[in-house]
């Protein structure tokens, strides 16, 4: 977790014709209750996180968007990780490297997949960027792009920034029903900003090796994507079990409504 307590969902607008559009995705709830999750044992394979966002699915579009250039093209940064120069992320054949001298600091960053679905359900299919913060390290925090098709180039929708693997990391996102669905790893974990990712205390662990995470439903209602129905929490090693609806919720109630 890098940051937090910030507006929710706003998407910023960026240069080279990308558009700013304000979200209102509201919290469901403010509390922070404590979980008590089951304790895990290590295992001995290490899971690959992003294994359903790098799958062959919802890779190819007949849409004039799926012919951009993703890999070659500029993006603006979320608060409080603006570069020092305040200019947006432009990628080079998918790459930004990391520079941190007296002259200037600029975080780096690399393209992992672009996805393509109706997310607006207008018939047209809109493009899902992602990007990876490349911190020098094995994080991997992650930047989400949603662009839409206009007057013949992307303009930007929607934008976000995930936690890493097992605190908050992005598991998939996928169309379904008519719904824009956000999966992330994690207790009850949901969006609450362009920054950063909703999380309840007492949900920590290993960062390998995630054992929840947190499906959420998003309507497109012409200027935003709204929170729509439950939060919920299934369990990654159960498939079988059925999921925890609203955690922070739910646990208030369990303790009588304090917070």
């Amino acid at each position: 977790m890098l940051s937090a307590g910030f507006l929710l969902l706003s998407a910023c607008g960026g240069k080279n014709g990308i558009a700013s559009t304000e979200t209102n995705v509201q919290p469901a709830a403010a509390a922070t209750p404590t979980a008590t999750p089951e304790p895990t044992p290590t295992p001995t394979k290490v899971p690959n996180a992003q294994a359903e966002l790098l799958d062959d699915r919802d890779k190819k579009t007949e849409s004039p968007i799926g012919k951009f250039d993703f890999k070659n093209f500029s993006y603006p940064l979320p608060r409080g990780w603006q570069d020092s120069d305040g200019k947006d992320v432009e990628l080079v054949n998918g790459k930004r490297p990391m520079e941190m001298s007296e002259e200037a600091k600029r975080i780096g960053m690399s393209y992992v997949t672009t996805k393509f679905f109706d997310a607006t359900g207008d018939g047209q299919d809109e493009a899902l960027v992602v990007l990876k913060i490349d911190t020098g390290g094995s994080a991997i925090p992650q930047l989400v792009y949603l662009f839409t098709w206009k007057n013949d180039q992307p303009e930007l929708i929607w934008n976000f920034r995930t936690g890493d693997r097992a605190d908050g990391g992005l598991k998939n996102i996928r169309v379904e029903n008519g719904d824009l669905i956000v999966e992330l790893f994690g207790q009850d974990r949901y969006i609450v900003g362009e920054l950063d990712t909703a999380k309840i205390t007492g949900d920590e662990e290993q960062l390998c090796c995630p054992s929840y995470f947190t499906q959420t439903h998003y309507k497109w209602n012409g200027n935003a994507f709204r929170l729509e129905g439950k939060r919920l929490t299934y369990s990654v090693a159960d498939k079988s079990a059925p999921p925890i609806e609203n955690m922070v919720e739910a646990s208030e109630k369990q303790n009588g409504g304090k917070k």
